[in-house]
């Protein structure tokens, strides 16, 4: 049998062929445009998508595997607007996750109808890349689209339909529109009132593992594809990855160590965050995830290696850093502002500690570090919910580093795992698409027997005593630098 993941990303979709033992066939990538009408602004032709995601299928399976494929299920970029009218014909173009155009909206959610009530809607406040302040900021500048609103869905799911017919969604990914209660897996009465939409204006919610439909019949024939071919709803890309991961279940944690760094936490039960320092969603295992965001983790290496020192040779600038725990220098990761937890777009890049014995090893050592230590600010909102971690799993570029596998095992005190994927949410998806097609039982039974620890980095009780200490500076310095970043953004205005 063959099952088949999507991952639906920014800049392009991944086509994975997987089967049923977990083996990787095939994988596809196919490219489309973004564009950017004004500064801050960030939209996609939905139509860019599908056409992009038939022409990879036809490439992904070959002619002798066509009839094996038995499920298709997806991983997307959250937070998205796909707006449809009667006839299901797009609206108006995409507005994606990283557009930050909705500033007055989000003080109007947060201020004027107030971040507590809106946080025990949803479980999380809201930020200008979320789902329903778009559709305010659609109603109030664009009133003759928003009345034509028949659908909203979210960037995966418009793809969903378009093989499916059905106007589907998840819990995982719903849970980032700022519409959905996430605790009671449902959606927001009060945000729909809030917004102005009606619950048959949105997708009906299925768990990430369920069946939503079957695959067009032409569709099906033009591909070569079964007709009874599933398609299976699929989750946000953050859940999804964590799926590919196997961090599943309950306390089981993921960090990525990508562009921007993840701190991902399995949980059980659902919880609320203190002053929503985290994201509360539900997770696409069928229970809930808490996740930390951080904006700049291996960008903030990319940034002093290809910038500042101007080298490719990262393995290079490691060796000859050895006193870990012992370093003096600081360096806050805030190249572009910051998200968790100090939800800050005004905090900067910040170096102290500097003396005139200061080398360049030191100062390379200070970016890994302080991202390590960002990692930790999420990482002890987490544990302070009572859930007891002791190992992580680490996935992203930044992983390939031995040395910053290590300073992050003794900066958090855990076993660091790496494993024997790194595909991620395709991998994720089409483990997805298994589950749906009752290949495996339950998503948890899948991951553990397709996911394998390959090499663990176990933590050094004297370093990690020694950066414990670090750390408690660490968190020092942010808020002292924060009326300092306050002056320098007005400065720049």
């Amino acid at each position: 049998m063959r099952f088949i993941g999507v991952d639906l990303g920014t800049s392009s979709v991944k086509l994975l062929l997987m089967d049923e033992k977990g083996s990787i066939k095939n994988i596809v990538t196919k490219e489309y445009p973004i564009s950017f009408p004004k500064p801050g602004w960030s939209e996609q032709n939905p139509e860019d998508w599908y056409s992009a995601l038939c022409e990879g299928l036809k490439e992904l399976v070959k002619e002798e595997e066509k009839s094996q494929v038995k499920g298709i299920s997806f991983s997307g970029q959250m937070h998205g607007m796909v707006i449809l009218d009667k006839e299901d014909r797009v609206i108006r173009p995409a507005i994606l996750w990283n557009d930050g155009r909705t500033g007055e909206e989000c003080d109007y959610l947060n201020g004027t109808i107030g971040r507590e009530k809106i946080s025990a809607y949803t479980g999380n406040m809201a930020l200008t890349g979320f789902t329903a302040p778009k559709l305010l900021w659609v109603k109030k500048h664009e009133p003759d689209n928003f009345i034509r609103i028949n659908k909203v869905m979210l960037p995966k799911d418009y793809i969903a339909y378009c093989l499916s017919g059905v106007h589907s969604t998840d819990v995982s990914d719903a849970s980032g529109m700022l519409l959905f209660n996430v605790k009671e897996k449902c959606w927001s009465k009060e945000m729909l009132d809030i917004v102005g939409l009606q619950e048959e204006q949105m997708a009906k919610v299925y768990e990430s593992f369920e069946i939503t439909g079957t695959i067009k019949e032409e569709l099906a024939k033009e591909l070569g594809f079964p007709l009874d071919c599933k398609i299976i709803a699929g989750g946000g890309d953050q859940a999804v990855a964590a799926v590919g991961t196997g961090t599943v279940g309950s306390g089981m944690c993921n960090v990525s160590l990508g562009t921007s760094g993840v701190v991902f936490v399995a949980s059980k039960d659902y919880s609320e965050i203190k002053d929503n320092a985290l994201h509360v969603f539900a997770h696409a295992d069928g229970k809930y995830h808490f996740m930390g965001v951080m904006l700049s983790a291996a960008a903030s290496n990319k940034w002093w290696m290809d910038e500042i020192l101007k080298t490719k040779k990262y393995g290079e600038e490691q060796e000859g850093i050895i006193k870990l725990g012992k370093n003096n220098v600081f360096f806050l990761p805030y190249l572009m502002g910051e998200r968790t937890p100090h939800n800050n777009p005004d905090a900067r890049g910040t170096f102290i500690g500097m003396t005139m014995d200061t080398s360049r090893e030191d100062m390379t050592q200070a970016v890994l570090e302080g991202v390590a230590f960002a990692l930790r600010d999420s990482f002890e909102i987490i544990k302070a919910t009572g859930l007891s971690i002791d190992r992580i799993r680490i996935n992203g570029g930044g992983a390939k580093s031995p040395l910053w596998c290590k300073i992050i095992a003794n900066v958090l005190n855990v076993k660091v795992d790496k494993i024997n994927s790194e595909e991620g949410p395709a991998f994720g998806a089409a483990i997805l698409a298994a589950v749906g097609c009752g290949e495996y039982k339950t998503v948890e039974e899948a991951a553990g027997e397709l996911i394998q620890v390959t090499e663990t980095t176990e933590p050094e009780a004297e370093i990690a005593a020694l950066y414990d200490k670090k750390y408690e500076v660490f968190k020092e310095i942010y808020p002292t630098l924060v009326p300092v970043y306050s002056k320098m953004a007005q400065a720049q205005d």
